[in-house]
């Protein structure tokens, strides 16, 4: 028996989200990223197996470097061996980047000590068409110190509910905020992104955080006006929601301290 850990990029536009999903539509069965590749496991190995992911990307949602483990019965296949027959068994817009063998006890999703996700925005300048699949665009250059002084106020435990989905079953809506900051990636082509990390998600929070901070910037609000809007933990007083396009889960860390305390209970769902 062999614990496969495999590092998973996709784009997300064509898919409802990470999570299996059997009876969605109608009874029927929908493209979902997990589904496709449970399937072409099941192709190589020849029997059915269970893929744990460390995040539940929500639709339209992409990934760099989202991790999913599964257990295998066969101990006499190569890592690389798993690495070449999946991507030739997976559809163009799910590849594996990295496969590598983990101890029986390991799991992607309770493991994980964070996650790191990236939102890209255009800013006034158009971009290039096959790009904009994975950007927001929005129409004018904001001024990215107000953005950051906004963005400063997410650091460490913090009651999220503001910025909670109306059906999120989380059971605390407190999670652990390791940084979250805005940068030009090409501030002459209009790139910005927004970077948060957090040892976990509540549903669409990255997207109504990204949102509600382009928005309040426009309307010449501070950071003091963002944080009372987060401490007020009132859902009414988000502002837009920042369309999935744009977001991409970029990396997941296992090596990070373990955050409790009051998130201990709450179940590892993402954006």
């Amino acid at each position: 028996m062999n614990n496969i850990l495999l590092t998973v990029s996709y784009d997300g536009t064509d898919f409802c989200g990470w999570q299996r999903q059997d009876k969605s539509d109608g009874g029927e069965p929908v493209r979902t990223v997990q589904g496709e590749i449970e399937a072409a496991i099941e192709k190589m190995v020849k029997t059915p197996l269970k893929l744990y992911g460390s995040g539940r990307t929500d639709s339209g949602v992409h990934a760099v470097g989202q991790a999913a483990n599964f257990e295998c019965p066969y101990d006499d296949i190569a890592p690389e061996n798993y690495l070449r027959a999946l991507n030739g068994l997976l559809p163009p817009d799910i590849r594996i980047m990295k496969v590598e063998k983990k101890d029986m006890s390991f799991n992607s999703r309770f493991n994980a000590t964070s996650r790191k996700y990236r939102y890209f925005i255009q800013c006034g300048k158009p971009c290039f068409a096959h790009e904009s699949r994975y950007r927001w665009f929005i129409p004018r250059k904001p001024d990215i110190n107000v953005l950051n002084d906004m963005a400063s106020c997410l650091r460490g435990e913090i009651d999220c509910a503001t910025f909670a989905a109306s059906g999120d079953q989380s059971l605390s809506t407190f999670r652990y905020l390791e940084n979250a900051f805005f940068y030009w990636e090409d501030e002459e082509r209009g790139l910005l992104v927004f970077e948060i990390q957090a040892n976990a998600f509540l549903w669409k929070m990255v997207r109504s955080i990204t949102g509600t901070i382009i928005e309040a910037e426009k309307k010449g609000m501070s950071g003091k006006d963002f944080k009372d809007i987060l401490e007020s933990r009132d859902r009414s007083r988000a502002m837009r929601t920042a369309p999935a396009t744009g977001l991409f889960l970029w990396e997941i860390f296992f090596d990070g301290p373990v955050r409790h305390d009051r998130t201990s209970g709450a179940s590892f769902t993402s954006d």
